[in-house]
């Protein structure tokens, strides 16, 4: 696999131009950063979350912890993290942990990180472990209609 058929589904019907960016195998963001050779602040990830009610995605920078206390005081709700095992019903398309932060696509309510909405060009996984879309930042941002803003990142 090389891109989520959703994922790419959404690109064609927003008719967003991206770029496909190989690289080897990783299992973290760091790590995908450093073998595509792209700054890891402008990787849009993913961190899935669940309030006992519905799925949410939080989109963050790649170089920063999702602040959880900070995102349920802005809700006025009470997220934890979903285990991975979790995940598989909601992204049927992705491999385990190769979220793309595309909430929409999958009908999952999203919060973006303020940060990412000021970069020239985004990246984010693909759906696998091996590949990361490149979109420029207006267009990872039609991507995303309805997905509150806040500021849900931080630097430890």
């Amino acid at each position: 696999m090389s891109i989520a058929a959703r994922v790419e589904r959404r690109l064609g019907e927003q008719q967003v131009p991206y770029e496909l960016l190989p690289h080897k195998t990783t299992g973290s963001t760091h790590e995908t950063a450093s073998a595509a050779h792209v700054p890891e602040d402008h990787i849009a990830k993913a961190v899935m979350l669940h309030d006992g009610h519905a799925p949410a995605m939080a989109v963050i920078p790649g170089d920063t912890w999702l602040h959880l206390d900070a995102l349920n005081t802005d809700t006025g709700r009470t997220f934890r993290l979903d285990d991975e095992p979790e995940l598989a019903e909601l992204l049927p398309d992705c491999a385990i942990g190769a979220v793309p932060p595309l909430g929409p696509v999958y009908g999952i309510e999203t919060f973006l990180d303020e940060a990412l909405t000021t970069l020239a060009e985004v990246y984010f996984e693909s759906g696998d472990h091996q590949n990361l879309v490149k979109v420029s930042s207006e267009d990872f941002l039609k991507l995303l209609p309805g997905a509150r803003r806040g500021h849900y990142g931080h630097r430890e």
